[in-house]
């Protein structure tokens, strides 16, 4: 068996698109409670593009190589392995980093039985995005039945996640901002959001108090940051929250911000992050998706929209379209 194997590297050590490169690399093995993987196929996700430009907090226990999210079969299993999981399984699961490769090494509590009709490309693109959205409504936003959500980013793999979750434990209405009129009748018709808006073109903030009356919105998860601070405080309800996931519009606040409504409507507004969270929290995180989401996977009521697939070879391509900002859901490479 062979001690090396391939994966996607960055010439350099940072750079744009057209850095990415297949090298060849020394195979991992499992440590105690890891599984060794084989890959299948991986997602591609935002972070990624940020850690390959060198602006991304790796964790320390992550690999140099790019990637946290993929599909495959279980190929070897290290030391006091516990959990159920054997040589042989087919899975799918989330990592600190390493998926952009022909094998990986893996905690077990961060893997999921692959369900047989999810395809290698749908089951790749399931677990960051997926258990992102189950942190935001669940664990932080507090989500509950009969509560109204706005997302921004709206045809994000997380949002459409999130749009699926909120819709089967029974949000009264859903929201949502996007950047084109194929965006906006993607999640209006395809997802059956409540009403979504177009951000440049409209202004969404005053477009969602007319649609609530006024009375604004339960929970916002947000991933634009700084420029929709002073919107998600206008919309946000009495005890609304404001789930911060990312900042692709900035950080640093606009003058003029009035925080006033923080303290008038009792606001609660918190960051968070996934990939820096120890692994009892991901298995946490894991077992929430299992139990929340895995089901409705298994009997089709949720889907796992893939706008592409790639070849590995052709990872700079795949980055490259996921700069465009034109997807409506998941980019996949195939090994």
């Amino acid at each position: 068996m062979s001690s090396t194997m391939r994966a996607i590297a960055v010439k350099g050590g940072k750079g744009p698109a057209t850095s990415l490169f297949v090298d060849q690399i020394a195979k991992p093995s499992a440590a105690a409670g890891q599984a060794i993987v084989k890959i299948h196929a991986f997602g591609l996700n935002r972070m990624d593009l940020l850690q390959r430009e060198g602006r991304y907090p790796v964790p320390p226990q992550a690999p140099e190589t790019i990637g946290v999210e993929f599909s495959g079969v279980v190929e070897s299993l290290g030391a006091e392995t516990t959990d159920d999981f054997k040589v042989g399984d087919e899975v799918f699961g989330l990592a600190y980093g390493g998926a952009y490769a022909e094998y990986i090494a893996v905690s077990t509590k961060m893997l999921i039985h692959k369900p047989k009709h999810l395809s290698w490309e749908e089951a790749a693109g399931a677990p960051e995005t997926w258990i992102t959205a189950s942190q935001a409504l669940f664990l932080i936003g507090d989500f509950q039945a009969g509560q109204s959500v706005l997302f921004h980013a709206g045809a994000s793999s997380v949002s459409i996640s999130g749009i699926q979750l909120a819709k089967a434990e029974g949000a009264k209405a859903i929201y949502a901002t996007a950047g084109s009129q194929e965006k906006i009748d993607f999640l209006v018709k395809e997802l059956g959001v409540t009403a979504a808006f177009n951000y440049k073109t409209q202004d969404w903030a005053a477009e969602i108090q007319k649609a609530t009356g006024g009375a604004g919105v339960n929970l916002t998860v947000d991933f634009i940051g700084a420029p929709y601070f002073q919107g998600n405080l206008n919309v946000a309800a009495k005890d609304g929250r404001v789930v911060l996931l990312g900042l692709m519009g900035g950080v640093q606040l606009p003058e003029g911000v009035n925080i006033a409504p923080l303290l008038m409507k009792r606001i609660r507004v918190e960051g968070s992050t996934l990939r820096s969270r120890d692994e009892e929290y991901q298995r946490k995180l894991r077992d929430t998706l299992v139990s929340h989401a895995l089901p409705k996977f298994c009997d089709g009521t949720f889907k796992i929209f893939v706008e592409k697939v790639f070849p590995f070879e052709q990872i700079v391509e795949a980055h490259q379209l996921l700069e465009s900002n034109t997807t409506k859901g998941k980019i996949i490479c195939t090994v």
